[in-house]
């Protein structure tokens, strides 16, 4: 086994492990609920396998259905972000995406905040759709969609910077 598939695993693992020990407990005013587990899918790696990625956001998605007991959404909005995250990636980085120089856990720059921006919102607002899916909720599922993307989006940076490796 080569070591980006360790760091992989224990990534999903240990994610996972944090949003149902953790960020499951917190719901603040109804509308914030932080959901950092979309880490997973946002820090793979942008030459990794694409099919390995779809299954292992499915897989991410149905555990976390299973601790909520929500009958898919997690399933369905993990699929949907990685389905556009080379769109996004594309969107965000231009060329140096094409080439595959792309280190999200570096340095936080505008292109790196717009990605995670980006597939917070996607992540977000497709779990919120699909979990109420009534469009005479839309300001619910609007609110719902900004203020847990600020909380995961500061939730995300904080995990970063502290699982980032240090350089020597």
């Amino acid at each position: 086994m080569n070591s980006t598939l360790l760091v992989n695993i224990a990534r999903f693992i240990l994610l996972l492990l944090a949003q149902v020990l953790i960020f499951n407990r917190l719901d603040l005013f109804g509308y914030i609920n932080p959901y950092p587990y979309i880490l997973f899918i946002i820090l793979f790696p942008v030459n990794g396998n694409k099919l390995g990625l779809l299954l292992a956001s499915f897989f991410l998605g149905l555990i976390m259905d299973m601790f909520w007991n929500s009958g898919g959404v997690h399933a369905a909005s993990c699929l949907v972000l990685a389905y556009f995250r080379p769109a996004i990636f594309k969107f965000s980085f231009g060329l140096s995406y094409e080439y595959q120089t792309v280190k999200l856990n570096d340095v936080l720059t505008p292109e790196r905040f717009s990605f995670i921006l980006i597939a917070v919102v996607i992540h977000h607002f497709t779990l919120f759709i699909l979990e109420v899916f009534k469009i005479s909720f839309f300001w619910d599922i609007f609110l719902r969609t900004i203020f847990s993307t600020i909380f995961t989006i500061i939730t995300c940076i904080l995990i970063i910077y502290i699982i980032k490796p240090s350089k020597r």
